[in-house]
């Protein structure tokens, strides 16, 4: 790692190493699919919202902690690094405790799982079993999703698709925005080092413009409520309009360097948003 960044406590680095600001992806469909089955049906489950909420976020920090260790392993994490500190390839962390994190967070999700499966039961396991595997296969096994540009297709098919019932597939689209920023940044470093991500597929006005459109679509995409008789909901694209349209003019105007740090915190900002203005014009 760049000798310039002094070495976080382990707590710290553990901390760094659970990416808290990837966990709006998990939190968000979770959120807003809660909020639509009350919209619907009048009526939604505390406690089955909060396993559901909490294998999410399990799962989330175990793809975390499997990334970090699978990318070291590979060598994709280098002195070059343009995004935060990785623990495992700065050796803060060893791999086989980075490893074993990630075993014991899915092994909570397991749990959360278990509860929902006798709640609701086959379903869960369609859903659950390959959201587990997932966690590993993102980056690790036989076909690494993030390794071969596929990570911001199934960002949008899980997060937008699965995880709402293709409802409010805006949400797959904006967690999408996250992973595109990431890979932009790190898209030189990438390239180097075998790691074919789409950024390093389109290149990085192909990638900057894969930006623009997962946001537009998203905002575009609001207006199909008004189809379904559901005006008020259209106006969770406002967050889209309005923060949407500055990351949409700064990710052409700032290079693809550490500086995009601060659009991938914006981008979860802008997610958090949506769900939140979802929420409140769902309840009025």
């Amino acid at each position: 790692m760049s000798s310039d960044r002094k070495p976080p406590s382990i707590l710290k680095a553990w901390l760094l190493a659970s990416r808290p600001k990837t966990l709006p992806a998990a939190i968000v469909p979770v959120w807003v699919g809660c909020v639509l089955a009350w919209k619907l049906q009048g009526s939604w489950h505390p406690w089955l919202a909060t396993c559901t909420v909490l294998g999410a976020i399990f799962i989330q920090i175990a793809t975390n902690f499997f990334n970090d260790a699978i990318d070291a392993a590979k060598g994709a994490d280098t002195s070059e690094r343009q995004g935060p500190l990785r623990v495992t390839a700065s050796g803060i962390i060893s791999s086989r405790a980075v490893y074993t994190a990630a075993f014991l967070f899915l092994l909570l999700a397991f749990g959360c799982g278990v509860v929902l499966y006798q709640a609701v039961g086959w379903p869960i396991v369609l859903i659950g079993v390959p959201s587990l595997y997932l966690a590993y296969g993102y980056t690790g096994g036989p076909l690494p999703l993030a390794y071969r540009g596929l990570g911001e297709m199934f960002v949008v098919g899980f997060f937008g698709i699965v995880a709402v019932a293709g409802t409010v597939f805006q949400v797959g689209l904006l967690s999408a925005v996250l992973i595109s920023i990431n890979n932009l940044r790190d898209r030189e470093e990438d390239a180097s080092t075998g790691k074919i991500t789409m950024a390093v597929r389109l290149g990085p006005t192909g990638a900057r413009i894969l930006i623009w459109l997962e946001i537009k679509v998203a905002a575009f995409s609001g207006l199909l409520w008004l189809k379904h008789q559901m005006p008020m909901l259209a106006l969770a694209t406002v967050p889209l309009w309005t923060l949407g349209m500055y990351l949409s003019f700064a990710i052409f105007t700032r290079p693809a360097d550490r500086g995009l740090n601060k659009l991938l915190a914006l981008a979860g900002v802008q997610l958090i948003l949506f769900a939140a203005v979802f929420h409140y014009v769902a309840t009025i």
